[in-house]
């Protein structure tokens, strides 16, 4: 008909909002009306706050292997040389670094001589990985040459040594100190294997931002590796760089082919791969496990409006036999429910954003509140709690919370727009 007013009219909201402000005769409705908001609050805020940490935490993960590691590690299978032993150097390193160097997308193809040894300043002992390197391949590696976060001259890195700040910590030692590094593959004589021992100015103390890496690594120039190491004239390895380390696998028949044969490689993938793998399993069960308390919220919402239903059935019936439809019923008890899910969700995703936003000096005044010792970076890798907000996490929740805010409603307002209004009116 030509006067039937078009759905979601303004008088539809006008009885929808006299009914979610509740009177004091009705105070059960107005009390499951703020406890749906609260929850619908809390579980969006869980949601977006637990995807800004997940989402942080693997950023800040992987751009630590890839600030201070290879994105592929380049080596050559073992041959067996005259004395019997494996031999697994790289000869023409240079040739091959140059070679590498030549593919599309790889930055940066430098020789590497590593070794586990002892450090020792004094009476301290720590046990460390030596990175033998070039200077200026060092600091091309952004977590380990930061100005910011490192102490000393990285400029005269060839005249010492440098040395990771849990290393720093673990000897005591400081820019200036003479640290010893001792292996016990040393010199052959009649009496036996005599360990070998030298000693190097500490010139450089870096922190890489990751736990491992800033408690075992120590970098020695790469001459003097080579000479510490029994290496003379060879190389154990080549780290490569590439411009796009999250699709490193594209390049890497490419970066064989350059290399020559008996050349094997080892991503950052294939190192941290069974970690990046339990990262994705657990965002997919906390993102399961958050969405279920969403879910949980939401049905707050179903007994706020089938109490709301039951205290307004004389005024349904009344608004029946004055000529509303079912559709018109149904729309304003949607109304009611939709206008609870959507500002929920709306102060959800505030609250969220705000703490992720804020996440350190919460994370700050958290931990001086338990006493500190919150985040042990021993387990976790990483020194502090990353969060950061991404554009889809936050859609996805509020899909999800407006989604199911408005399903859930469905079936209360349906169940008032069916309301026979004889019944309604018979003990009025």
């Amino acid at each position: 008909m030509a006067g039937t007013p078009p759905p979601f009219a303004p008088f539809e909201w006008m009885i929808a909002w006299r009914y979610l402000r509740a009177r004091r005769a009705e105070g059960g409705v107005s009390v499951m009306t703020w406890i749906s908001l609260i929850g619908i609050t809390l579980a969006v805020f869980a949601l977006i706050a637990t995807l800004a940490v997940r989402s942080g935490f693997r950023a800040e993960f992987v751009d630590t292997i890839l600030g201070a590691n290879a994105h592929v590690t380049v080596y050559q299978s073992g041959v067996v040389d005259s004395d019997g032993r494996l031999d697994r150097t790289i000869q023409d390193y240079d040739a091959m670094a140059a070679a590498l160097r030549s593919v599309p997308s790889v930055t940066r193809a430098a020789p590497l001589i590593k070794g586990q040894v002892m450090s020792n300043l004094r009476s301290r002992n720590a046990g460390v990985q030596v990175f033998g390197m070039m200077a200026e391949n060092l600091k091309e590696l952004p977590r380990i040459a930061d100005p910011q976060s490192g102490r000393g001259d990285i400029e005269r890195f060839n005249e010492g040594i440098a040395i990771g700040s849990g290393v720093a910590q673990s000897l005591g030692a400081t820019v200036g100190d003479k640290i010893k590094i001792i292996s016990p593959n040393g010199v052959r004589t009649a009496f036996g294997t005599s360990p070998r021992v030298s000693a190097y100015e500490v010139v450089y103390i870096f922190s890489a931002g990751r736990y491992d890496i800033d408690n075992t690594r120590v970098y020695l120039p790469f001459k003097e590796a080579q000479n510490f190491f029994d290496r003379d004239g060879v190389a154990d390895e080549i780290e490569v760089m590439v411009e796009e380390p999250e699709a490193v696998e594209d390049i890497v028949l490419d970066l064989i082919r350059a290399a020559g044969e008996r050349t094997l490689v080892w991503t950052w993938r294939d190192a941290s791969g069974g970690f990046l793998r339990a990262l994705e399993v657990e965002d997919n069960v906390m993102f399961i496990i958050m969405s279920i308390l969403v879910l949980i919220a939401a049905m707050n919402i179903v007994s706020g409006l089938i109490m709301l239903v039951k205290n307004k059935g004389r005024d349904i019936g009344i608004l029946r036999t004055m000529g509303l439809t079912e559709g018109t019923v149904l729309r304003v008890f949607f109304i009611c429910g939709a206008f609870t899910g959507l500002i929920g969700t709306v102060l959800g995703v505030t609250l969220g954003c705000l703490f992720a936003i804020y996440i350190d000096p919460i994370f700050s005044f958290v931990n001086m509140a338990m006493g500190g010792g919150v985040w042990d970076p021993s387990i976790r890798g990483i020194y502090h709690l990353p969060a950061k907000l991404e554009p889809a996490d936050v859609l996805s929740a509020v899909v999800l919370s407006l989604g199911l805010s408005f399903v859930v409603t469905i079936f209360p307002a349906r169940r008032a727009a069916r309301m026979n209004p004889v019944e309604a009116l018979r003990y009025e």
